[in-house]
This record gives structure tokens, C-alpha cells and sequence, in this order.
């Protein structure tokens, strides 16, 4: 009898479930594949979380954990406990995972990893490379301890092979496979096009903004955040804004007292967390997007939508040096540059990246089919 390699699939925050949707349907086209999805819990919010498996056709987790909020610490040891339970509980039922795969650089990325590789069983990572240098992120902590234990180094981007050959990791556990963000990009926009929302919003395509903020830099400090709203206020006159807000953004407007300024502005539409369809439905037709999430500085160079990134960098440089991205940090007075250059018509144009191309995780999955064949 064949054996297939059974591996462990980790997701457990928002943008997870676009990385692992290309990569679940590619493994799914091999029969020497067993893939288990294992939904660690991080984000527990419905509309984050949940409606993603139905919108991008992910097949329900086989093993829920349900670990939810918490401090890096506490979510980290959490999930880490939880994780090795699952691997544990396989092996003694004769079931063992022969490999696990992540993504990205969440909280629940860095755990499992620890977790497979204190049981010797090895982990590929999905983006690995990317660096920001700046140690104040999580995310970059995340990111660094995972590449650094495991055998299979994914990257998206040349930047990335570069990072990890520079901290001595052997070419032979490097493969550049390309975005597997941009493969569900590809294969939803023509469907989220579709999305009613620019209709409900009495919006027109190219003739409006989207508007992402949620990281500490741009949202805990109360005079930051004020100068930022002036601003989009200011620009809201010209061109209208939508402001899809996360949680954590609201608690800090409510606490500040914006809430009414944001209100106060006609042409600024405040949303809570949106579908993915409806979200990228907004993206995909925008004039501008200004953000300070790192995926959608890859989706606006994939769909050739000027970004102004509210970061004062990134772990994605190419989306900056080829792309449509600017970083802009939290300067007030920069971002009412580029905007009104975006509104001029002056803004730069970019190009996507080779690789994004919508067959990163084909390139994946066949990586793990010759794995596969030397368990014969």
C-alpha cells in the first residue's frame, strides 16, 4: 500500500486562510498528499475567521483548538501546549504527521513550529525570508525563530532568498515558489467583483479609497491618530473614503473620542471587518489604498492599485522598489503628498513581481510530491 505524507496544515489567523487556500486545493490534486487542517484559533471572530473558509472554498478544520485572545506570551505558550498535544496524539494513534507546513508570521506560525520541531518533525515555511529588520515588530520575532528550525524555506521573492542565505541557511532548504497570497488573489477577484458592496455603498469603481489601520505605531499614540484622521477627512472631500475598521482600531477611536470625527465626515464610510470577497471587491476597484497591513501591500502591487503603506518599513521591499507601494510610516504630512498625488495623477505607477503569477502553490504541492515518493 502507498503511503502518503500526511501533513500537518496550521492556520489561525485572518491572513492565513488566503495563503492555505491555494495550498490545501493544490495537495488536494495528488493522492500521495494527506493533508489535515488544523485551525489554531488566534482570530475567533466570525467575520474574522469563519465566513473565510466558506468564501474561499477551505474545507472545514479537521482539529479546532480554540485558543482566542490573549498576550504574545499566554497565546503563544497556549497554542504551543495545544499543538504538541495534536502531534502526540497522532503518533500514539498511529497516525503520525510526517511534515507540517506553515505560513506567514503569526503567533501561531512561530508556536507549531517549535512545537513539530521538539518532536523531529520537520516544517516547511510558506514566505520565509521576509525581514523587516525592525525588532519591534512581533511579526519579525515570528518570523526569524521559524526560518531558523526549519528544514524547507518557501520564500515569495528573491528578497527572501537573499535573507536567508545571508544568515547561513543552506540553498538546498531554499525554494522560491512565489505568492501564494496572489493565487487566491487571482482566483476570487473576478468573483468578488461580483461582491454588491460597491453598489451598497453608492461608490464607483476607480473613484474612491480604502483605508486600513490597525498596528500600535498608527493607532495606540492619541495624537498620531488624530493627525492621520485630519487628514483623511481633509482628502475625504475630493475623493470618498471607505474604512473597513478592526476591532482593535475601534476600541482606541472610542477611547480618543474620534469617533464623532469620523462621523462628522460625509464622504468617509466607516464598515467593521468585512468578507474577504467584499473586501477585495473594495481593493481591486480603488483609486488608493492606505494600510499598514503587510498583505495588502502585496495585493495592491498584484492589482496595480497605488499603496500607500503607513509602515516606516517593510518586510516586503519589492512591493516598494517594483511594486505600487510607498512607505510612508505615520507621517501626516507625507500621506496628504501621496494622496494628492494619487488624486492628481502623479502618483508612480508599478509592475507585479515575476513568480506572481497565480502557481505558487502548484509549485508548492509538487515540492511535497517528491517528498512524498522517498517515503516509498
Amino acid at each position: 500500500m502507498t503511503t502518503k505524507l500526511r501533513i500537518a496544515c496550521i492556520v489561525g489567523a485572518r491572513p492565513n486562510f488566503m495563503k492555505i487556500a491555494p495550498i490545501l486545493r493544490a495537495f488536494e490534486e495528488h493522492d500521495c498528499l494527506d493533508p489535515v487542517l488544523i485551525h489554531t484559533g488566534q482570530h475567533y471572530d466570525s467575520n474574522l475567521s469563519d465566513i473565510f473558509f466558506e468564501e474561499l472554498g477551505i474545507k472545514r478544520p479537521e482539529i479546532s483548538l480554540g485558543i482566542g485572545s490573549g498576550s504574545h506570551g499566554k497565546q503563544t505558550a497556549e497554542i504551543l501546549i495545544a499543538i504538541e498535544n495534536v502531534l502526540v496524539e497522532a503518533s500514539e494513534n498511529g497516525t503520525p504527521f510526517h511534515r507540517m507546513i506553515v505560513v506567514g508570521d503569526v503567533n501561531s506560525t512561530m508556536a507549531a513550529t517549535i512545537a513539530a520541531a521538539k518532536l523531529l518533525i520537520p516544517v516547511a515555511h510558506v514566505e520565509a525570508g521576509l525581514r523587516s529588520f525592525d525588532l519591534t515588530m512581533p511579526e519579525e520575532i515570528n518570523r526569524m525563530l521559524t526560518d531558523s528550525i526549519c528544514d524547507m524555506l518557501l520564500p515569495s521573492e528573491p528578497d527572501g532568498v537573499k535573507n536567508l542565505q545571508h544568515e547561513g541557511h543552506d540553498d538546498s532548504k531554499i525554494h522560491l515558489v512565489g505568492n501564494v497570497m496572489i493565487d487566491t488573489l487571482l482566483s476570487q477577484v473576478e468573483r468578488a467583483k461580483q461582491s454588491s458592496i460597491l453598489q451598497d455603498l453608492s461608490l464607483e469603481p476607480g473613484k474612491y479609497g480604502v483605508v486600513t489601520l490597525h498596528r500600535p505605531a498608527n493607532v495606540d499614540d492619541e495624537k498620531v491618530l488624530g493627525e492621520l484622521l485630519k487628514v483623511l477627512v481633509e482628502i475625504s472631500a475630493n475623493l470618498p473614503l471607505v474604512f473597513p475598521i478592526h476591532p482593535r482600531t475601534k476600541s482606541r477611536l472610542e477611547a480618543f473620542g474620534y469617533l464623532d470625527l469620523l462621523d462628522s465626515a460625509s464622504n468617509i464610510t466607516c464598515l467593521g471587518p468585512a468578507g474577504y470577497n467584499d473586501f477585495l471587491c473594495l481593493t481591486s476597484q480603488a483609486k488608493v489604498i492606505v494600510t499598514d497591513s503587510g498583505g495588502l501591500q502585496e495585493e495592491s502591487t498584484a492589482l496595480g492599485v497605488p499603496c500607500l503603506t503607513m509602515r516606516p518599513n517593510t518586510e516586503r521591499p519589492i512591493t516598494v522598489t517594483l511594486g505600487t507601494s510607498t512607505l510612508v510610516g505615520s507621517d501626516s504630512e507625507k500621506l496628504k503628498l501621496h494622496l494628492t498625488e494619487v488624486i492628481n495623477g502623479t502618483y508612480k505607477t508599478g509592475e507585479c513581481p515575476a513568480l506572481w503569477d497565480g502557481h505558487a502553490a502548484e509549485r508548492i504541492a509538487e515540492i511535497f510530491v517528491s517528498e512524498a515518493a522517498r517515503l516509498e
